[in-house]
């Protein structure tokens, strides 16, 4: 029988967060074991490389644009019933993988997978905070859910690799199929239905779903036209410049709708925007400074992928292990202090590798476990602040919100370091052999990145400190008048 009353430990809605934690498993899963593949998949399905680019892109651009709109209408059609179709989805589309016999039907698998994440993901968070009454409890959900994740994400590369060396590359994404069917028992059989009080009825805002996805979509594709293409291509800037115009309508729609898709002055609201600034710091932050790291050990230092992978190791160890820190640093500081210590971890991470990055790896190491302990604090407690300043018949959406900030920062931070390096780098930067004037340039341009990084997100980390400092207390949790 499905429990009506909030559980009062978590051992005691254990079914219900093993299947929250397989769907963020999927989540975190998903593109880090298929990326291993990638050449296997090219030559198999005599794919090129823009097709192979878009094997992943899809799902991410997917995901991205239609976390809102799915966030909305979970909120208005039931939470768990949003969660249960995109798990069917996710359970038909990967099984399709099977019958998959040209890139392009592998995109429109991707695509399909992307939609049921962005059916889900939110929906995890929005759940596992509904289930508690208690914000202790909803911390602790969270970091356990979370850790499932970060194991997912920390072994995905190396699982893949063990099963492509006795199996097709399918399996990676047939994978999916018994993840999908748990998660579908699970929380079917562990979690109530939402009943007509937790919900809201508002017409659905069409014309403000298909304003936020084109301006989410074309946030997230702009990056990738700066990567690949430099700062001088016409059509990052022309991705850019849509993506402004969208979001710009996007506002004005929202601002002038009488049942608006996203309400602004939710958003406007201490806790919630914070925590927005927060999630954006921290994927600025991990972005750019995973991007920066991974090219000095290469091409700067000349490590071989395995050992610059080895490099990387300091951040997945404490992502990871993390986790047992979480709570008690929560407990010992109360849930607004811990967002804006853990930020400023971050933050500081960030300038130890732009001031001293090029010293040694030790500076490099240190880096990356600052902002590997912040975000693994700021992960679980900004979500937390964000749905605690929500009323409970909006509480999908703010976690749709939480992760496109992530997503769309996390595009911003590679893109933005990208176009520095482009900028100020002279020549391919995929040459065997740099000039010394050449290592100079890169030494200089991520330095130059770094402090770049380091200035917006420690912007974002201030404002929203003194955000939550000048708000009042009726002002942080109260209620949207009439939900």
């Amino acid at each position: 029988m499905i429990p009506t009353r909030p559980p009062r430990t978590l051992r005691h809605s254990w079914l219900a967060l093993a299947g929250l934690s397989a769907v963020f498993l999927f989540e975190m899963l998903d593109n880090s074991i298929l990326n291993v593949a990638l050449p296997t998949i090219g030559r198999e399905l005599d794919a090129s490389t823009t097709a192979l680019q878009w094997v992943t892109g899809a799902y991410g651009v997917v995901f991205g644009g239609l976390m809102l709109a799915f966030g909305a209408l979970a909120d208005r059609s039931g939470r768990r019933r949003m969660m249960l179709i995109g798990l069917v989805l996710l359970g038909v589309a990967s099984l399709g993988t099977a019958f998959v016999t040209t890139a392009d039907q592998l995109i429109a698998v991707r695509v399909a997978m992307g939609i049921a994440a962005a059916m889900t993901t939110p929906g995890s968070m929005a759940l596992a905070f509904r289930l508690y009454a208690d914000d202790d409890l909803r911390v602790r959900a969270f970091n356990l859910i979370s850790t499932v994740g970060m194991v997912g994400l920390a072994v995905g590369p190396t699982a893949g690799g063990f099963v492509l060396a006795f199996a097709p590359w399918q399996v990676l994404l047939l994978v999916n199929v018994p993840i999908a069917v748990f998660a579908f028992v699970a929380i079917r059989a562990g979690i109530a239905a939402d009943t007509a009080a937790e919900l809201h009825r508002d017409p659905v805002d069409i014309a403000g779903a298909a304003l936020g996805t084109a301006t989410i979509v074309l946030a997230l594709v702009a990056p990738t036209f700066f990567v690949d293409q430099g700062a001088g291509s016409w059509a990052a800037w022309a991705a850019t410049a849509a993506a402004v115009v969208a979001g710009i309508l996007f506002v004005l729609r929202e601002r002038s709708a009488r049942y608006p898709l996203l309400d602004l002055a939710l958003v406007a609201r201490p806790l919630v925007s914070s925590g927005l600034a927060y999630k954006a710091a921290a994927g600025l932050a991990v972005a750019g400074l995973g991007y920066m790291v991974t090219l000095q050990l290469q091409l700067d230092w000349g490590w071989p992928p395995a050992l610059a992978a080895i490099g990387m190791l300091p951040q997945v160890v404490v992502l990871v292990a993390g986790s047992a820190i979480v709570a008690p640093f929560v407990k010992r500081f109360g849930l607004d202090d811990a967002a804006w210590i853990s930020a400023t971890a971050v933050v500081l991470g960030l300038a130890v590798y732009a001031a001293l990055g090029r010293l040694g790896y030790a500076w490099i190491a240190l880096a990356l476990v600052l902002v590997a302990a912040g975000l693994r604090v700021l992960g679980v407690v900004a979500g937390t602040n964000v749905l605690r300043g929500l009323p409970a018949n909006r509480t999908t959406i703010g976690a749709a919100l939480v992760d496109t900030a992530s997503q769309v920062t996390t595009g911003v931070g590679i893109a933005a370091t990208g176009t520095i390096l482009a900028a100020m780098f002279t020549g391919s930067i995929a040459t065997p052999h740099w000039t010394a004037a050449q290592t100079a340039q890169f030494q200089d341009a991520i330095g130059v990145a770094g402090w770049t990084l380091t200035g917006v997100a420690g912007a974002l980390v201030t404002w929203a400190f003194l955000r939550t400092r000048r708000a009042a207390g009726p002002d942080v949790t109260g209620e949207l008048d009439g939900a």
